[in-house]
């Protein structure tokens, strides 16, 4: 199922729009649709990462328990150098 929204662009925006939907050979449509769908996979993305990070650091604040800095180093030197292992724990 789909649904309508409006969105207001100001004058110049609309225009960019257009432009690159002729250069593209695209609708604006298509345009704003793929622009929405590229915006929400990136916040998603974010806020996903952001809450496994708040979970890392109350697991840490009861547990006290973490990485020693020499282990986390060596293993991002390795990742460096094309030596993809798993994250140290």
């Amino acid at each position: 199922m789909t649904q309508t929204k409006s969105v207001k662009l100001d004058d110049t925006t609309h225009k960019r729009l257009a432009d690159l939907a002729r250069i593209r050979d695209r609708s604006p449509h298509w345009l704003m649709r793929k622009a929405i769908e590229t915006f929400l996979d990136s916040e998603e993305k974010y806020e996903r990462e952001k809450r496994e990070d708040l979970e890392r650091w109350e697991r840490y604040q009861l547990s006290s328990e973490a990485v020693p800095h020499e282990k986390a180093a060596a293993w991002i030197e390795n990742l460096a150098k094309g030596d993809v292992t798993s994250c140290p724990k």
